[in-house]
């Protein structure tokens, strides 16, 4: 089994996904770091990170753009830029991507949690999602979905995903950190 001191979650600590990750690399021993910008609610306290606005702007992107990678508009633009920056800090900083929620038939994510797929694409990461629909993980390999077993391989991961998180979600999640830490 891995030296479970030497790896390190990075997430966002928010409702769902994100907050069970957290909890299982808690319940795993595993190192944890929250990403939030200031005025930003939180599940997850542990090891926030709160970004200062020159941090944030080192994650900036021009909303036309993310508009057009995720295929969607988007409304509220201050609001949503602050998550963006958010999530490309957590996508910066750690390796492989592990993404709970659902994919759709353009090959992007649902929601928000789609813009850590598309940076993780982007970076050309490993990069994994379960999606709760279809009861299943995919990697994307060779610009493509494929059914997977995705395991925790690099030191620095990533978890993020849907607020509104499953049971087999939530079970997805400890089952990745199982097969890479064993018994917590």
């Amino acid at each position: 089994m891995l030296a479970k001191e030497k790896w390190t979650l990075y997430s966002g600590g928010l409702k769902g996904a994100e907050t069970a990750f957290g909890e299982a690399a808690e319940k795993w021993s595993v190192n944890e770091v929250n990403f939030c910008y200031s005025g930003q609610k939180t599940n997850r306290q542990k090891n926030l990170k709160v970004l200062s606005e020159d941090e944030l702007k080192r994650g900036d992107i021009s909303m036309e753009m993310v508009s057009k990678m995720m295929h969607r508009t988007y409304y509220q633009t201050e609001k949503i830029r602050k998550v963006l920056q958010t999530i490309f800090h957590m996508v910066n900083s750690g390796y492989q991507v592990f993404v709970i929620g659902t994919i759709l038939e353009d090959n992007t994510v649902k929601g928000g949690t789609g813009w850590a797929v598309e940076l993780a694409k982007l970076f050309n990461r490993p990069l994994s999602v379960y999606d709760q629909e279809k009861g299943s993980w995919y990697s994307w390999k060779q610009g493509a979905w494929v059914p997977d077993t995705p395991k925790i391989e690099h030191e620095t991961f990533v978890g993020a995903g849907t607020r509104n998180l499953s049971e087999k979600g939530r079970q997805a999640i400890e089952n990745l950190f199982a097969a890479a830490f064993g018994s917590p």
